[in-house]
């Protein structure tokens, strides 16, 4: 199968990089040439555009930074669609915006599932990541082999919109997760407590988290670079606030995140890497939140493993389906 992949950033270069590394058959684009140039040495083709990319493969990855430019690239698409063609939308997206888009595809014959990954950029890295993947389960199971090479676990969520809905919500509570720990960590040096100590006693407790044991680290090294910005974080948590507006839940905590996030990004500017947020409490204090022996990036080192389904346990939908087979 031949393999497109639009959008070479810092999640989409990885993913990228997972398929090449798995011997797929994989072009490129990006509107970043340079890009583009760093994978053509590593065995990708390049291409011309969406549109050509679109003709030239069976399967066309969109790993993008907003509804609107994923919008752009399946558009200039669309006249190469046909009932061959699968376009995979692996970005954190709208999913009334998937849905639309999920609609000129299929009018074309064409087919639509969108898998947005959760678990950190080093995890992309490595093919360990987790995969949300709305579809039919058609699609989902032709697709599977590609998905477990991409990520380690893969849960098919039900139909197109379900992913998109569950994956912001996931990123809507990993925000949660580092605001509420760069408050930890700041009120635990105001009160005199050792940096390093602290850490490891939000990590061997009940108030541990993914998010404390990778963004506490590149918090305490300085360095703060998880390759997230503060643009995308507010992307992401104003479309789950949408999300509860739209279905009448009077959300009391989002509300004060969406605030916090606006205010970071005034301070710091949109592009200023997520963890920074941080930098606000510590301005408030005069405090540096900083201590010897953690990593100024993160790295995956679990070894690279073949991927597999996730099933929801209980008697749900998706196993009660999988039950009856």
């Amino acid at each position: 199968m031949k393999i497109g992949f639009v959008g070479l950033g810092n999640v989409g270069g990885k993913l990228a990089g997972s398929l090449l590394r798995n011997g797929f058959d994989v072009t490129v684009h990006d509107l970043n040439p340079d890009l583009v140039a760093e994978f053509v040495p590593r065995g990708a083709k390049p291409t011309s555009g969406p549109l050509a990319l679109m003709q030239d493969c069976d399967a066309v990855i969109t790993c993008l930074p907003s509804p609107a430019a994923s919008a752009a690239v399946v558009e200039e698409m669309l006249p190469a669609v046909d009932s061959s063609k699968i376009w995979m939308e692996m970005s954190t997206t709208d999913a009334g915006e998937v849905k639309r888009l999920a609609a000129l595809v299929a009018e074309r014959g064409g087919a639509t599932m969108e898998c947005p990954v959760s678990g950190g950029c080093h995890r992309a890295d490595t093919g360990n990541i987790s995969i949300f993947a709305g579809c039919d389960r058609d699609t989902f199971e032709r697709m599977l082999p590609t998905l477990t090479t991409l990520g380690r676990r893969v849960l098919h969520t039900g139909d197109i919109g379900s992913a998109s809905i569950l994956k912001v919500m996931t990123n809507y509570l990993a925000t949660a997760n580092l605001l509420t720990c760069c408050e930890a960590l700041v009120t635990m040096k105001a009160a005199g407590m050792d940096m390093n100590t602290t850490y490891e006693a939000m990590k061997i407790s009940s108030g541990t988290s993914f998010v404390h044991e990778t963004e506490s680290q590149v918090i305490l090294n300085g360095s703060r670079d998880i390759s997230f910005t503060m643009d995308l974080v507010k992307k992401d948590i104003g479309l789950f606030q949408s999300i509860a507006e739209d279905h009448d839940v009077p959300l009391e905590i989002s509300p004060l995140m969406v605030g916090i996030l606006n205010d970071g990004i005034a301070r710091f500017g949109e592009r200023e890497l997520s963890p920074n947020i941080i930098r606000r409490l510590e301005e408030a204090t005069g405090l540096s939140i900083t201590a010897p022996g953690f990593p100024a990036e993160m790295t995956d080192d679990e070894p690279e493993e073949p991927g597999y389904e996730v099933i929801p346990t209980g008697l749900s939908a998706p196993l009660a389906k999988l039950l009856d087979q």
